[in-house]
């Protein structure tokens, strides 16, 4: 009872903590970047057009976050630098196109962004390919 209670935890269990949270965020956002690779066709005429740069425009970088920084997220690889445009395409998915309704259908956007912003603040641990390069 008394670890449960513990507020201290050994390197390891963090480390693998940031594993688990970069690998489930990035495998589960990889899929929406997927879809929308797959329906390119489909998305681009009804997707939100962000400051005006157009639609087609809009979902290409939509799908480079979704899919290509969650990919480098997945592997650990410039993971502080990649979570930066999923932030802000979480940001734009809660705060413009689901009107900040962060309990109703902005709720999946909310915890992607809270997700993220975690592993910007901590990183991506040691068991990561930034870890392993940087030893």
């Amino acid at each position: 009872m008394k670890k449960l209670l513990s507020i201290s935890y050994p390197p390891l269990a963090f480390n693998f903590s940031m594993l688990v949270l970069r690998i489930s965020m990035g495998v589960l956002m990889m899929s929406h970047g997927y879809e929308k690779l797959i329906d390119f066709s489909k998305e681009q005429a009804g997707f939100y057009n962000f400051l005006n740069i157009g639609t087609t425009a809009s979902l290409l970088l939509s799908i480079f976050a979704e899919f290509f920084c969650a990919l480098f997220i997945t592997i650990g690889l410039f993971t502080r630098l990649t979570v930066i445009p999923l932030l802000i395409n979480m940001g734009i998915a809660v705060f413009a196109v689901h009107s900040m309704d962060f309990f109703g259908k902005g709720e999946l956007g909310t915890l992607y962004f809270i997700g993220f912003f975690v592993l910007l603040l901590c990183g991506p641990g040691k068991l990561s390919v930034d870890g392993i390069s940087s030893k």
